[in-house]
């Protein structure tokens, strides 16, 4: 029957003393020197062989170092390096069955001797304790065991040998940070115990070293193993199933507790002050059936969305943001900190979160319509009747006036789009993704950043100023009320040339005087004229290359809603015509800051998509817009 080879970590008890020996070696311990601290059946012969137990069934043995190892430099410090070598005869009362084995250990006092058990517990452990890792072997002869600890790679190396040439690879080589379970100075030495089935346990020899490898124990110098009685098994069958069902609870016992380890939740202080809830890691986990590709909702440059079920039978989507990540931990608690506190029927809700060491998780109001994308752009899900859309743009326009005014603070979204726009069962709109959001105080004055959001929403002041403004937000949705009405995204280009920026070609069919030509083709013509004219009039105005001269949201909500009139003259977006269609205040200031080498055209897509085309930033057209288009292409 095989043996045990059990190496435990630590228990957690109080260290008062302080030793700075590092290093030892015992050839054996007759030396006049050797002083080891001996509890239970554990005795030295008088051939210097270190006997941990003997032949008589539930016995314990305990052989400690007499002073404590300094680990570490600090009590919040690292653990150093060691390593440790011993050789070990294991003699069993019935040498096809086996016993319980020993242990080498490393505790941070002596006082665990009292309460420990023998048995499987190995006069270390009793039933509530058990924590352990095993390895199994067979034994009769000398064994030579090394114990390394590698503290830069975190790293246990354990080695087995049945002579004294030390393999080149390891027996169990495991990655274990034992700075949060070592103290400062701790005791080494062996434990032993005997149960059902009784061993004689001896160590040979012994050496140990902090910061560098132990020596080579003498093979001469060692003791010789005095003979053994051997009895004939009495019973070998009953005590082979009992071994072999201690066994396999310890295995799975040891795959339980490192699974634990694994999955533990670390919170730290500044968690404390982020809500709303914080769900553990193993209730969505289990929540998505273990982030199962057959639950995957979308995968975006942020990572992947998974639908979930909680326990309570709430559907939820779970938002697993991937490493390679630009949303880092920054902007996680940003949207958490932001879209947690929000109450708004069109905004999605945020139900929770969850940190998990590098895995971040947000936990949303599952919406069973997706994007609005989805309906909009190539081959969408379904058409989206004209009511629908108008009922969309309405829901988000309130979701937005919400953020920008009915808030406690100035929410400025940063990344309105159609992907960013959720539906409901029942197809309403609701503004997500607060990733990129930032919060003012109301009448204060927006501070400079970099500069972030989407290709075709991105309002032209924000690259020479910096600063995400309400009226930043109210441009990317003038972009999404001209994509709604006309299906289509505000740079395609796969266009035709006079069409390739949608602002631009909205304009144009407006100053014809054929404004339905630009509505979606899907639509059949089935839409209302006014509301149509009223969407394209305003998304032109929110698309005004002059900030100031954009609507707020509160006055788009009241056009929107019919309480009061549009104006009747409508100023081309990028307000630099000549033809007498337009002033031309400040475009040139506008190209400059578009052309300029300092601005980053990667950091325009925050969620880490890429463009359809290469596109060149190339000042010959009259609308902001058209400054953007396919290198080699002239308009």
């Amino acid at each position: 029957m095989p043996k045990k080879f059990i190496f435990l970590s630590s228990f957690i008890f109080l260290t008062i003393q302080a030793f700075c020996l590092d290093d030892f070696i015992f050839n054996g311990f007759k030396q006049p020197n050797t002083n080891l601290s001996l509890s239970g059946t554990a005795k030295v012969d008088k051939h210097g062989i270190l006997q941990l137990t003997n032949n008589t069934g539930r016995l314990m043995g305990h052989a400690l170092f007499p002073a404590p190892i300094q680990f570490k430099n600090s009590d919040s410090g690292p653990v150093m390096s060691f390593s440790t070598c011993f050789a070990f005869n294991i003699v069993p009362e019935y040498p096809r069955l086996g016993g319980h084995g020993l242990a080498f250990t490393v505790s941070p006092s002596q006082d665990f001797i009292k309460s420990a058990l023998p048995s499987q517990y190995l006069g270390l452990l009793n039933a509530t304790e058990v924590v352990e890792q095993d390895l199994n072997l067979k034994s009769g002869k000398t064994i030579v065991a090394w114990i390394e600890y590698d503290s830069i790679k975190n790293l246990v190396n354990v080695t087995l040998s049945p002579s004294f040439s030390k393999p080149r690879l390891p027996i169990i080589s495991y990655h274990l940070d034992l700075t949060p379970i070592f103290q400062k100075t701790m005791y080494i030495g062996f434990s032993a115990s005997t149960g059902l089935l009784a061993s004689s346990h001896y160590v040979l020899g012994w050496s140990f070293k902090v910061n560098g490898d132990a020596k080579s124990l003498n093979f001469k110098s060692l003791p010789s193993l005095p003979g053994h009685k051997k009895r004939s098994p009495v019973l070998i069958i009953i005590v082979s199933v009992l071994s072999v069902m201690v066994l396999v609870g310890l295995v799975f016992l040891a795959i339980h507790a490192v699974k634990k380890y694994k999955n533990r939740d670390i919170i730290e202080d500044w968690e404390l002050e982020v809500g709303p809830h914080r769900f553990s890691y193993k209730e969505l986990k289990k929540a998505t059936k273990g982030f199962k590709e057959s639950e995957l909702l979308g995968v975006g440059g942020f990572g992947k969305v998974y639908k979930g079920t909680l326990s309570s039978k709430l559907e939820v989507a779970v938002k697993r943001i991937s490493n390679e990540s630009k949303q880092g931990l920054r902007e996680f608690v940003s949207e958490i900190s932001t879209i947690g506190k929000l109450r708004h029927r069109n905004l999605v809700q945020l139900q929770g979160w969850c940190r998990l060491r590098g895995d971040l998780l947000l936990v949303y109001d599952y919406m069973p319509n997706a994007s609005l994308d989805r309906f909009l752009f190539e081959k969408p899900i379904s058409v989206l009747s004209w009511e629908q859309r108008f009922n969309i743009i309405k829901g988000v326009a309130s979701g937005l006036f919400y953020l920008h005014e009915g808030y406690e603070q100035i929410v400025i979204h940063r990344d309105i789009k159609a992907s960013n726009v959720l539906l409901d069962a029942d197809l309403n709109g609701r503004v997500g993704d607060f990733g990129m959001a930032k919060l003012y105080e109301h009448g204060e004055n927006p501070t400079t950043t970099r500069v972030v959001g989407t290709l075709g929403y991105l309002a032209p002041e924000l690259p020479r100023t910096g600063r995400a403004t309400t009226s930043s937000d109210v441009f990317a949705f003038g972009a999404l009320l001209l994509e709604v009405v006309c299906g289509r995204r505000p740079i395609e280009n796969r266009a035709p040339p006079e069409e390739f920026v949608l602002v631009d070609w909205v304009w144009d069919k407006w100053i014809q005087g054929r404004p339905f030509d630009v509505v979606d083709k899907k639509l059949e013509g089935e839409f209302d004229e006014n509301e149509v004219v009223v969407v394209l009039k305003l998304g032109l105005m929110c698309s005004n290359y002059v900030a100031n001269s954009r609507p707020n949201m509160r006055q788009v909500v009241r056009y929107l809603e019919g309480e009061v009139r549009l104006p009747g003259m409508v100023r081309p977006p990028g307000g630099c015509y000549d033809d007498g269609k337009g002033g031309g205040e400040g475009f040139d200031d506008y190209i400059n800051s578009f052309a300029s080498s300092s601005f980053d055209k990667g950091s325009l897509y925050s969620d880490g998509a890429q463009p359809d085309a290469d596109l060149s930033f190339v000042s010959v057209s009259a609308s902001p817009m058209s400054l953007l288009y396919k290198k080699g292409e002239a308009r």
